[in-house]
């Protein structure tokens, strides 16, 4: 390796050649660790989700993964703890709100999670879905065609 940088045509090449390494080693240890704390810091756990209409808190959501997707599912319902799916379709028609999955198949993407699906289980609708950290607090933004609502999920002790 000594004799090859030695013989580089130019002082540029040679220098290029005696640090390579050390730089790849000093990039990798800089980019690596933010690799890992993006995926630290998916929004696993349990979530509480605040009525848009009221401000007040609605439910607990308890996000997942799964075959490295994010997943997510009513825990506890603050209202109504009993209520049914009376808007759903199909086999999940009245099915208790509480166990059923919302949140399906998002995927990290950058700083945030996308590529999933969000129901909502007060319209029967499924929604393209958005997730990301404000701070703390957790983003959740769902699509319809080009109108979006966002709403904000503040995060539960352990």
């Amino acid at each position: 390796m000594a004799d090859m940088i030695l013989r580089a045509p130019n002082l540029a090449l040679r220098w290029t050649l005696a640090l390579g390494t050390p730089v790849l080693a000093l990039g990798l240890a800089v980019v690596a660790p933010r690799v890992v704390a993006a995926h630290s810091q998916a929004p696993v756990g349990m979530w509480q989700t605040i009525d848009d209409a009221t401000s007040k808190p609605k439910s607990h959501v308890e996000i997942y993964e799964k075959d490295g997707k994010l997943y997510g599912r009513i825990v506890k319902l603050l209202e109504r703890p009993d209520a049914r799916c009376e808007k759903c379709a199909g086999a999940d028609y009245n099915k208790p709100l509480v166990g059923m999955t919302i949140l399906r198949d998002m995927v990290l993407d950058g700083d945030s999670w996308s590529g999933g699906k969000i129901f909502d289980p007060e319209s029967g609708k499924t929604y393209r879905c958005k997730l990301w950290f404000d701070g703390t607090k957790l983003k959740v933004r769902g699509y319809l065609g080009p109108l979006f609502r966002t709403q904000t999920c503040h995060p539960l002790p352990k």
